[in-house]
Formats: C-alpha cells, sequence, structure tokens
C-alpha cells in the first residue's frame, strides 16, 4: 500500500457520463471504461465505493414538467441509480471485480440494504461497493449522498469524475478566458460562488474534512494517477 495516497476512496460518477456521445441511456463502452479503471486501482490495493447518478435514465428535479409530484420525481430518480448501479455491477463482475450493490430503499431480491459495518466490511474484504437510491429520502441529490456516504465509511477523498478537467472560474466549454484552479478551499468555493456539489453535500464534505477532487473521468488514466498522488484536476480541501 506504500504507493497509493489514498486507502479508501468514494467515486462520484454521474448518470450522464453513462451516456457517452447517446441522449439516453447506458453506453456499454462507458460502462468497460468505468470497470477497468476501477479495476486498475482495485489491483493496488485501494478500497472502492461509488457512488452513481440516474440523470441518463430520470432527473427527479425536472419531473415537475411533465406533472409529477416532487418527491415521487425523486423516488423515480432514485430508481434510476439503482438501475445505473446494477449496469456498473455487471460490467465490474465481467472484469473480474468483486462487488456489491447496496440500495438506500430496500429491494433485497437485487441489492443489500445500507448497512454502515457491512458496507466498511465489504470494502475491508477488498470489494467495490457500489451506494444506489441516493440517500433514500427525496430532496436530496446523489451528490449529497455521496457526501453522506463517504463520511460514514470514513473515506480519504471524494473523487467527483466530470467532463471537464478540474473547476473553473466559469464554464469553460462557454467561457474560454476561464481559469482553471489546482487548489480551493472550501471557503473560495462558496466566495467565488463556483457550482463543485450542491450546498448539502459541500457542507457536509467541510465539516467533516473530506477532501474532494474534481476531475476528467474521461481519460482513462486519471483514476489511477490521483490514488498514486499526482496533482490531477483540482483538490478542494480547508
Amino acid at each position: 500500500m506504500s504507493q497509493v495516497k489514498f486507502k479508501r476512496i468514494l467515486l462520484k460518477l454521474s448518470g450522464e457520463s453513462l451516456m457517452g456521445d447517446k441522449g439516453f441511456g447506458i453506453a456499454p463502452d462507458m460502462l468497460k471504461h468505468y470497470a477497468e479503471q476501477i479495476k486498475s486501482v482495485v489491483q493496488l490495493g485501494v478500497e472502492v465505493a461509488v457512488v452513481i447518478g440516474g440523470g441518463n435514465i430520470f432527473r427527479g428535479l425536472q419531473a415537475a414538467h411533465s406533472g409529477i409530484e416532487r418527491v415521487q420525481g425523486d423516488y423515480m430518480g432514485m430508481l434510476a441509480t439503482v438501475i445505473n448501479g446494477m449496469a456498473l455491477q455487471s460490467a465490474l463482475e465481467q472484469v473480474g471485480v468483486y462487488t456489491r450493490l447496496i440500495s438506500a430503499i430496500e429491494m433485497k431480491q437485487i441489492a443489500e440494504p445500507y448497512i454502515r459495518r457491512r458496507a466498511i466490511r465489504h470494502l475491508e474484504k477488498g470489494r467495490v461497493v457500489i451506494f444506489s437510491a441516493g440517500t433514500g429520502s427525496p430532496y436530496f441529490t446523489t451528490d449529497s449522498a455521496a457526501a453522506l456516504r463517504a463520511s460514514e465509511i470514513n473515506a480519504d477523498v471524494i473523487l467527483k469524475g466530470t467532463r471537464v478537467d478540474g473547476i473553473y472560474s466559469a464554464d469553460p466549454e462557454k467561457d474560454p478566458d476561464a481559469k482553471k484552479f489546482d487548489h480551493l478551499s472550501f471557503g473560495k468555493v462558496i466566495s467565488l460562488g463556483l457550482n463543485v456539489m450542491d450546498m448539502t453535500a459541500f457542507t457536509l464534505c467541510k465539516e467533516n474534512n473530506i477532501p474532494i477532487i474534481v476531475f476528467d473521468v474521461s481519460d482513462k488514466s486519471n483514476l489511477m494517477k490521483i490514488v498514486q498522488g499526482e496533482q490531477v484536476g483540482t483538490l478542494v480541501r480547508d
């Protein structure tokens, strides 16, 4: 373990990241992309937990536009994360990685219920733990679920995989003059109004002193570089 900087990580992936170049659903090549990256760090002895969003299937916040009540829509979004978790579990097992899919909403035929001590034991045994169904409560995003689970399992860091290579002063896809930050404090992120995570998730990380690294997850070498201590993306910590 001397070759790695982080012993236990929580990897946060968006549901949209599973779409690849599709407009909806799950792209098989993206599943394979993530499975191989996760396998490479597991082989180093890193304990990996994953929280994945559901935006490629259903977004709770947008449900109101279709006439669906907010709480109902949020539960539908939670179920979408379970579908994504099942897909990632299958991809990981195909490359020989042991996994456990854990759901915050009980559905015992397909996933274990969330029990903190059991989840930690799975990690200690080298299994990749996939947390699905968010926090199990409406009005909370999967970013909040990632911050909560990372706190509960005593993760060393949250690795937030995105389409861009860090945190910028503005959207780099829209503003060519946007400046990239290598390091930021929690306070600086708040004062600059930067959109790293929703405020509930961000506050939870700040209060529990969990650093966040925002990085480009499309580069297949980045996850390995981060756990080995290389400067990749943007580090947020006090």
